[in-house]
């Protein structure tokens, strides 16, 4: 069954790092929050809530983006570089299970009375 997937970021954590360089990073990005979302076909829907930590200890002065000047879609590729693989496949999954756990109802026993109107 067909899969449609949106990502969001639902939160950031900062702090000021020290490159390799020995430069200060002002407000580096150092954890993220995300949440992937599944709908099926049938409009069912699932989704994963994740965090996927960062550091800018390697990041070249020149490529730091400042925390302003940050864009969702930014932090998104960050996280979907670390996440999409083999961890993305246990992330569709989680989805998948709870979308197939949306399908499975409570049932009376079948051998067990049905309850009657005077009982309600």
């Amino acid at each position: 069954m067909s899969m449609t997937y949106t990502w969001e970021v639902t939160g950031l954590k900062t702090r000021d790092e020290v490159n390799s360089d020995g430069v200060t990073l002002q407000n580096a990005v150092v954890q993220t929050y995300w949440k992937k979302t599944g709908t099926d076909a049938d409009g069912n829907e699932g989704s994963f809530a994740g965090a996927t930590p960062f550091t800018a200890a390697s990041v070249p002065e020149g490529e730091f983006v400042a925390f302003a000047d940050l864009t969702e879609e930014t932090v998104l590729g960050w996280i979907q570089n670390v996440v999409i693989g083999d961890y993305e496949t246990h992330v569709n999954q989680q989805i998948q299970k709870q979308i197939d756990d949306q399908a499975i109802s409570e049932a009376s026993m079948p051998w067990a009375p049905a309850p009657s109107e005077d009982s309600a």
